[in-house]
């Protein structure tokens, strides 16, 4: 009971501790513990850190997702014309941001294409249909120049609408999209 109470103590003080420069003492005096949770710390700190980084990124690349829209036939997973130039300059975005997370040190993460489809019709379908046309995204974005290892993709179905209720023919087509982001 005394070491769950004394754990949990020194998780609360541990981030100050290391701001303090006092890890080194308690890591040479607490032996395996204090080791474990410096590690504990080291590891909360990361996780707020990258979900700080994914923020940011995720509202970048959600911007130039949404700017750079391609548009597919409806109810089918095939794009329509013009979206060329579109998925390039996205492909281009998502190269840059593994660049600038790199030089960051950050590594282990994925850019994630999730597919969504509008209220409209069969939900097993729409989340079939939109995991088809993520996955449509994941292959121009790698045939614009993404590494395959870094991208997946992922059907929503009509999960997360942007616009509801989806009642007209340009709230449906707002709903139809693809999103990007980055996951840790």
């Amino acid at each position: 009971m005394k070491k769950n109470l004394l754990a949990i103590l020194l998780m609360s003080i541990i981030p100050a501790l290391a701001q303090a420069g006092l890890m080194d003492d308690l890591n040479k005096s607490g032996g395996d513990m204090g080791a474990k949770l410096a590690d504990q710390a080291k590891s909360k700190a990361k996780a707020a850190g990258n979900s700080k980084i994914a923020a940011q990124v995720n509202k970048k690349l959600l911007a130039e997702a949404r700017k750079n829209q391609c548009s597919f036939k409806s109810g089918t997973d095939e794009l329509e014309k013009g979206c060329d130039g579109k998925s390039k300059k996205l492909a281009q975005v998502i190269i840059d941001v593994k660049k600038t997370l790199q030089s960051q040190g950050q590594s282990g993460f994925k850019f994630i294409v999730s597919g969504h489809t509008d209220s409209t019709g069969n939900a097993a379908k729409n989340k079939e249909l939109s995991q088809r046309r993520a996955q449509v995204m994941v292959k121009e974005l790698i045939a614009k120049g993404v590494n395959a290892d870094d991208i997946e993709a992922i059907g929503m179905g009509s999960e997360k609408m942007l616009v509801k209720p989806d009642n007209t023919p340009a709230k449906q087509a707002k709903n139809r999209r693809y999103e990007v982001q980055v996951r840790f």
